[in-house]
């Protein structure tokens, strides 16, 4: 066009060689859509993901077209129903029946992904001595052994099918196969392990150039080798959803009502098993890669430490980076350093127990700025997003400004390190309570071994029908009461402190009287 002859000889234009399909040059909005799909599962899955170097090359193979991905059949129940059939049930037995559809076909799905793995990423990378078999292993587990088990399941449904395609009951059939899930506690422990080493492999260039031939491959469905081997801890948290689903469109007088009721108790007693098993592999994981400057720094709580409460990257008051772990008793700040391209962690500082943290939760612009401190948070004239960490006795003298991302990730660490503190706190302030209580002389007496626990043995004595004066009596045939000038100079001697207040006084008045 006239237009487009009048623009400057200088201006940088996309070379028409380069556009080998109409596709390109169309702004990809369906497709992006995709992408943003499988990043957000990929980056749900494990943090850090986004980082790996497979990343960056996903902008270097965009020369030729892109093959569409493979898609999956997502036919409803309802849909493959005859008009007649449909016309038969009520809506609720029909949603009922899509649910039990839906469990159905997702683990036809697994066990595809699961060879898919096996057959697309493992083999090949074997064979082609692109990772060794002991990597191999260790990457993808014992993921061929699951197959079989979801393949039960789908066999147990498959016979449970009347030819109308209907299931009558399906509750039998989840609560005795449901405990065999008990399987996946070893693969899920090893997740985090196994996300590592890839990462790591992803620094080679051989794989790194595998992996992405898969990326852009239809079988992948724009999903990366990781996305494939987090499908089954996927899976494992949408059993409770898909039978809380059924449950929900089942009719209250049906047999499945009660069976249901316990297979939801079953699998969420197992998630919790694999989660507390996860839980404590992850923590000895990271426990593993710390290192300390100081033998001071080592303290016994950090290596008995079965849970890890909450982790992450914060920012001190100079602007370093710190990835601070917050163990179910002490806190540990420390610097992310490399040793021989594996990930470590420096202890920075002294851990902070638990029990003797205190947490300032500090807003917007609360923090003076000036120095180095103005630095820290940018040029603008509050810090945001901040909160302080320090011990409780001053006289360590440690304190640590801590600035996260945003408002969300702060909020997460601030109820994290609260709920941790929580119990320690109910303690100290019961104590606190313990310590204002009016000191009695009746309380000294009962606290000092060489007198006889004279009101106490009064309080069980009334309780059982015995009056004061019955006991009175008795313990002084036994010879056992304390003489009355001895418990009055025992009384006098502890009112004459100077601590002692008019309202005691009192108090210790009407108790002589009554020991009268």
């Amino acid at each position: 066009s006239l237009l487009y002859l009048q623009e400057p000889s200088n201006k940088r234009v996309r070379p028409l060689a380069r556009v080998t399909s109409l596709a390109n040059l169309i702004s990809p909005v369906r497709n992006g859509a995709v992408r943003r799909f499988g990043q957000t599962i990929q980056s749900f899955a494990l943090r850090g993901d986004s980082k790996s170097p497979a990343c960056s090359q996903k902008s270097c193979s965009r020369s030729a077209a892109p093959t569409p991905p493979k898609r999956r059949n997502s036919v409803l129940w309802s849909e493959m129903l005859d008009v007649n059939m449909k016309e038969s049930l009520s809506t609720k037995e029909i949603k009922r029946q899509e649910a039990i559809y839906e469990m159905s076909r997702g683990e036809q799905d697994l066990i595809e992904d699961l060879k898919l793995a096996r057959k697309a990423y493992h083999d090949p990378m074997l064979k082609l001595s692109i990772m060794s078999e002991e990597e191999l292993t260790h990457i993808f587990g014992d993921l061929d052994s699951y197959i079989p088990l979801h393949e039960d399941l789908l066999a147990s449904l498959g016979e449970a099918t009347k030819p109308d395609g209907t299931v009558e009951q399906i509750g039998p059939i989840l609560v005795k196969w449901l405990p065999r899930l008990h399987a996946y506690k070893g693969y899920c422990s090893n997740q985090l392990a196994a996300k590592a080493l890839l990462d790591q492999k992803k620094q080679d260039r051989r794989v790194q150039d595998f992996l992405q031939r898969c990326l852009e491959s239809p079988f992948s469905r724009k999903l990366d080798l990781w996305s494939f081997l987090d499908i089954p801890r996927s899976r494992l948290v949408k059993y409770p959803l898909l039978l809380k689903e059924i449950l929900r469109h089942t009719p209250k007088d049906h047999p499945d009502i009660q069976i249901l009721e316990e297979a939801i108790s079953i699998i969420q007693g197992v998630l919790s098993d694999i989660n507390l098993k996860k839980g404590e592999s992850e923590c000895q994981y990271y426990i593993d890669k710390l290192e300390y400057l100081d033998e001071k720094q080592k303290d016994p709580r950090i290596e008995g430490s079965k849970a890890l409460l909450c982790h992450g990257e914060l920012k001190n008051k100079n602007g370093h980076k710190l990835y601070v772990f917050l163990f179910q008793d002490i806190l540990v700040l420390t610097r992310p350093v490399t040793r021989n391209e594996r990930q470590a962690y420096q202890v920075y500082r002294q851990p902070i127990p638990v029990q003797e943290l205190l947490l300032e939760d500090l807003q917007d612009g609360d923090v003076k700025m000036g120095g180095s401190f103005r630095g820290a948070f940018g040029n603008s004239d509050k810090a945001k997003n901040i909160f302080r960490v320090r011990f409780q006795d001053p006289s360590p003298g440690q304190s640590h400004t801590l600035q996260a991302n945003d408002v969300f990730h702060k909020q997460q660490w601030v109820n994290c390190i609260r709920t941790a503190i929580a119990p320690f706190q109910r303690t100290a302030a019961a104590a606190a309570e313990l310590k204002e209580l009016p000191e009695l002389s009746e309380e000294a007496e009962e606290n000092n071994p060489s007198v006889p626990n004279i009101q106490a043995q009064k309080r069980q004595s009334t309780a059982s029908g015995i009056t004061e004066m019955e006991l009175d009596e008795s313990m002084s045939e036994c010879g056992s009461i304390l003489d009355l000038e001895e418990a009055k100079g025992a009384k006098t001697h502890r009112t004459s402190s100077g601590h002692r207040r008019s309202r005691e006084k009192q108090l210790s008045g009407k108790r002589k009287e009554t020991l009268v």
